[in-house]
């Protein structure tokens, strides 16, 4: 009898994996049908897709190249705020240790009082916000790419690899971190 009851028990699990579609066709041979017009599966480089807004969607050539442009340009700037950033964290931390210098006293450094190292960064509003906001553009411009690469217009994932590399360039020696290796 305990048998049977696994039995059923397992089944129960298995059979909603066979479940109906609910009338929805699963195939992804072709492109996807939506309100507006078609979604191409594929790497394309045909136009018409929606950038982001139903009302973003470039048609004719000129469109597309002001777009691709726009994609460009906000990659770059993706860049730009990466450095910005880590040029704040590297100004910030050393005004810190400069800070943590400072405030030590002849007499504390004599009696051994105040060694103690600070493990984290003190919280300060002007520069947690502003890391705060930066972050979050970035996190802001990262999702908009992917929304964009999303796509699969080739024009625009060209326009945003091309603008980070640039962008990277242009900027990448700026970053702390590039004197590192």
């Amino acid at each position: 009898m305990i048998w049977h009851t696994l039995a059923i028990c397992l089944l129960s699990f298995i059979t909603p994996s066979f479940a109906d579609t609910n009338g929805m066709d699963m195939s992804t041979d072709g492109p996807m049908n939506l309100a507006m017009g078609n979604m191409l599966t594929y790497l394309h480089f045909t136009s018409g897709d929606t950038l982001w807004f139903l009302g973003w969607v470039p048609k004719s050539a000129g469109a597309m190249i002001g777009a691709c442009i726009g994609l460009f340009l906000l990659a770059i700037l993706d860049r730009w705020l990466a450095t910005c950033r880590a040029l704040m964290e590297f100004h910030w931390s050393a005004s810190i240790l400069v800070a943590d210098k400072l405030n030590v006293s002849p007499a504390q450094e004599l009696s051994g009082v105040g060694k103690f190292r600070r493990l984290t960064p003190p919280f300060i509003s002007s520069h947690d916000i502003t890391r705060g906001v930066m972050f979050a553009a970035q996190a802001l411009l990262n999702y908009l790419f992917m929304l964009t690469v999303m796509t699969f217009q080739l024009g625009f994932i060209f326009s945003l690899v091309i603008g980070l590399g640039v962008g990277e360039t242009l900027f990448g020696r700026f970053s702390p971190s590039a004197h590192l290796h």
